[in-house]
């Protein structure tokens, strides 16, 4: 039996918008007490209630935007550490869902119920948390906008491809970057397209799930171009190549990024603008339980 206390926060305005009623009636049923938000920033306010209260177990319904705010509101409270942490996804992309093996609604509710709890790295971007990617620069708009079919055949590079289409006149990210890695502190200075920041997702190939417990971020920094190069590269699936001319790729568990102009970047789907970007990576900091399909070591 069960011991401790549950709670859930379901946003029902996500996705479709009409699993609201069902989600609670399964959740209620393994015993979560179901909270749901009204509006933007509810989910915050209610996971700092959760962590006041002294929540053990607490569930996210919603999409990544809704996770986020929970993550955002439990980090404010200083309480990442005191909860297990599950997501039923019900939102458009559903990344963390996807990239730690929880695909649809019955399956994450069985998984916040009994599924195994793996303790995940958190990634920080000027001090907010997030725990799928950070991305900065040309494609941080796009990356909420590819079509589901693009995502599809494309993968992690479909937000790339919408972005090339949808760019009228790109100056590009005139950046330098200091990153901490394995070997020291490196560096990057030019003109970038964009700087990819993936903790529980790769950037590299094909893509998928990231390695989220090995305390580093997995870094791609792609040079710009026109944007018709980089529809074709995209499309061939040669953009994000390990030996791609013009990308970098880096394991890094700091980064500090400045620029002469304000940087745009997408936090999990939080877009905000910065003159300057630090990141960094919290080890292990999070108690998040997973579905079958998450692979601890994805290499």
């Amino acid at each position: 039996m069960y011991q401790g206390s549950r709670r859930a926060i379901v946003n029902p305005a996500s996705g479709s918008g009409d699993h609201a009623d069902y989600v609670e009636r399964l959740l209620s049923g393994r015993g979560f007490e179901v909270e749901r938000t009204a509006g933007e920033g509810d989910a915050v306010a209610l996971a700092r209630d959760a962590a006041a209260d002294g929540v053990s177990e607490l569930c996210v319904c919603g999409g990544d935007g809704t996770v986020n705010e929970v993550v955002r509101g439990l980090a404010a409270a200083d309480a990442l550490g005191d909860v297990t942490f599950s997501v039923v996804p019900v939102g458009t992309a559903n990344l963390l869902a996807g990239n730690v093996g929880v695909d649809g609604v019955r399956a994450g509710v069985e998984v916040a119920d009994t599924g195994d709890v793996r303790s995940v790295d958190v990634g920080f971007a000027d001090g907010e948390p997030f725990l799928v990617s950070t991305i900065a620069g040309f494609p941080a708009d796009a990356s909420l906008s590819a079509s589901g079919d693009l995502k599809a055949r494309l993968g992690p590079l479909a937000f790339v491809v919408t972005g090339a289409q949808e760019a009228i006149e790109w100056n590009g990210l005139d950046i330098e970057l200091e990153a901490v890695t394995e070997s020291g502190t490196e560096t990057w200075t030019g003109e970038a397209l964009c700087l990819l920041v993936g903790n529980a997702r790769r950037f590299v190939a094909e893509g998928g799930q990231g390695d989220v417990e090995d305390g580093v971020f997995d870094v791609a920094v792609v040079e710009q171009m026109p944007a018709p190069n980089v529809v074709a590269e995209a499309i061939g699936q040669r953009l994000l190549g390990q030996d791609t001319p013009g990308v970098t790729h880096l394991q890094a568990s700091e980064l500090h990024v400045t620029a002469d102009h304000p940087i745009r970047f997408s936090r999990d789907g939080e877009l905000a603008e910065h003159d300057g970007l630090d990141l960094s990576v919290k080890p292990g900091a999070l108690d998040l339980r997973v579905g079958d399909g998450y692979d601890p070591d994805p290499g």
